[in-house]
């Protein structure tokens, strides 16, 4: 702890600076909250997507044995060509929002391909914009989570560091002044009886 002076000056430093900690604590209090709430609302939409997911792989299975006909369905047949993304703001963190993503296909013969191909590549670019979604939610959390420690530090600071820090020094001062106020009466009434005592 810093040094501090026993100053009415330092007295009114600290008492503004006790002020000013306990009029931000709420705000970074109700931050942490936000955050708090925000990840667990992200968290559970992450989920929802990857349940999605889940379940159009399920989807998927019901006909995966068709997959082997003549090789029909190459892994290029389906690639991300962009990623759309827009910016967001929670409780002052900028985020970024998934806004869908464009597709490119594959060449293939319409009259040679199975007629199930063009089914398979819908469902292949759904997937991939359901993995693309998850990213960025989990990427949501990430920067979030990075805030909402930050934010948690500075509550902790304050809250247990600087707002009773600052009290302890208001009293030590306080202490201090009450003192030399004390001693500077009795100093007067000790010179007032010395000047009475050699007037008599």
């Amino acid at each position: 702890m810093a040094k501090i002076k026993l100053t009415k000056n330092e007295q009114k430093a600290q008492k503004d600076a006790l002020k000013r900690f306990q009029r931000y604590l709420p705000t970074l209090t109700l931050k942490k909250q936000q955050l708090q709430t925000e990840i667990r609302s992200i968290d559970a939409k992450a989920k929802e997507v990857r349940a999605m997911r889940e379940q159009l792989v399920k989807e998927f299975e019901a006909w995966i044995s068709v997959f082997g006909e003549e090789d029909a369905f190459a892994p290029d047949m389906v690639s991300v060509r962009n990623i759309r993304k827009g910016v967001g703001n929670i409780a002052g963190v900028a985020i970024p929002v998934y806004e869908g993503a464009d597709f490119s296909r594959g060449d293939y013969d319409l009259y040679a391909a199975p007629l199930w191909i063009d089914m398979a590549a819908d469902r292949m670019e759904k997937a991939l914009s359901l993995d693309l979604e998850a990213e960025v939610l989990d990427e949501q959390v990430r920067l979030l989570s990075r805030e909402l420690r930050t934010t948690t530090q500075r509550v902790n600071l304050f809250e247990k560091v600087k707002i009773p820090e600052t009290k302890e020094n208001i009293r030590k001062i306080s202490v201090f002044l009450g003192d030399q106020q004390v001693a500077a009466v009795v100093r007067s009434k000790i010179s007032k009886h010395k000047l009475e005592a050699k007037a008599k």
